[in-house]
């Protein structure tokens, strides 16, 4: 009889795992993926860190969580600055001064915002009721068009007429030459990639990998006298209320014989025809393109968006009025529950960036270790 038996050996299960071993509980991982570490998973190809579920950019203004995750891993100073490439045109993201300067070759705050008004103003948008009107009332027609129309449509799998507006309110827009697409103070990659961390985590833990929860229910829910559950709350429930739904994600990993296949870690494809997101050069992460000694060859990875079924890997929410209301309803069967905690993710359904689940991580083991 374990104290926990913690279901996904991803960042929250790993961090719950750590700290209830600190604290003296007995413990059991079990995960269906063949690895620890959850989508931060990178593996070593050609001595380049793959992030093999898509780019993770740690970045945080919270202290505490980032000193918290410096005792795991050394983090470098990599700025995420990516670059949208919009047929034979190429803008620098965050929207900035710069990205105004190759869109209309204006040079001053003063023009950039002017332009904005303009098309705003032409648009007739006074209150947005969906993702395009909120796109157009923050940057314009022209970068709505080219560089926000068609890589959220094929992000979302929806047009963005049909999208709420809510998503596109966190698009830095700044009025400053300055690339740096977070604001937080603090933000980089762990030299030598992210599995480390996971690794660290659950050392002396028990961990048991190619184990899937529902294949043997009865018997995992018998072996602890809690669960900590990272996976989709409304597969715990055995969608009861219906589905949610979710995003899904497929990679076309690559190594190729060249040093540098385009000069940047990240390189957005905004056209909706073409039909990857993003391309990922991951030995940009870690600066091997630079110094006395590059690395010679390297790893690319396109990302394609998906819609989710089941049996698909979810990646993210599809956090809309329908599946909020939704998940209101498997919410509160989950506070009815004494002997299951539900993290992450796909357990609290709602879009974590890495130092948001560090902090409820945390904040979960506290409340629960301290009752």
């Amino acid at each position: 009889m374990y104290d926990y038996l913690i279901v996904g050996a991803g960042l929250f299960g790993s961090i719950f795992a750590y700290e209830a071993k600190k604290a003296g509980k007995s413990v059991l991982v079990i995960d269906k993926r063949e690895h620890a570490g959850g989508n931060i998973y990178t593996e070593e190809i050609e001595g380049i860190q793959v992030h093999r579920y898509g780019a993770h950019i740690f970045h945080t203004d919270n202290k505490a969580v980032w000193d918290y995750v410096q005792q795991f891993a050394e983090f470098n100073r990599y700025t995420n600055s990516p670059v949208a490439r919009y047929g034979n045109e190429l803008y620098n993201l965050p929207f900035n001064m710069n990205t105004f300067a190759q869109m209309w070759g204006v040079f001053t705050p003063e023009e950039a915002k002017k332009k904005i008004e303009e098309q705003v103003k032409a648009a007739g948008i006074k209150e947005p009721k969906n993702l395009e009107e909120q796109a157009i009332s923050l940057v314009g027609t022209d970068i709505y068009e080219k560089l926000v129309k068609g890589y959220t449509g094929k992000q979302w799998g929806r047009p963005c007429t049909e999208l709420p507006a809510f998503i596109i309110r966190r698009l830095p827009v700044r009025f400053v030459y300055d690339n740096n697409y977070f604001k937080d103070k603090y933000q980089g990659i762990p030299v030598g990639g992210y599995t480390q961390i996971a690794e660290k985590m659950l050392e002396g833990v028990e961990v048991r990998l190619n184990t899937d929860f529902f294949a043997n229910r009865k018997e995992y829910e018998l072996q602890a006298k809690k669960i900590v559950f990272t996976g989709m709350i409304d597969e715990y429930y055995d969608y009861c209320f219906g589905e949610l739904e979710y995003r899904s994600l497929s990679f076309e990993t690559e190594t190729l014989d060249i040093e540098n296949y385009q000069g940047n870690a990240v390189v957005n494809y905004t056209e909706y025809e073409v039909p990857y997101t993003r391309i990922i050069e991951h030995k940009h992460f870690e600066f091997q393109c630079q110094g006395e000694n590059p690395v010679s060859k390297t790893v690319i990875t396109k990302e394609y968006p998906a819609q989710w079924k089941r049996g698909d890997e979810p990646y993210y929410p599809l956090n809309d009025e329908r599946n909020n209301t939704l998940y209101e309803q498997y919410k509160k069967l989950s506070e009815k529950e004494d002997k299951v905690i539900f993290g992450g993710r796909l357990g609290m359904y709602k879009y974590f960036d890495m130092h948001h689940v560090v902090a409820e991580a945390l904040a979960c083991v506290e409340k629960e270790l301290n009752q």
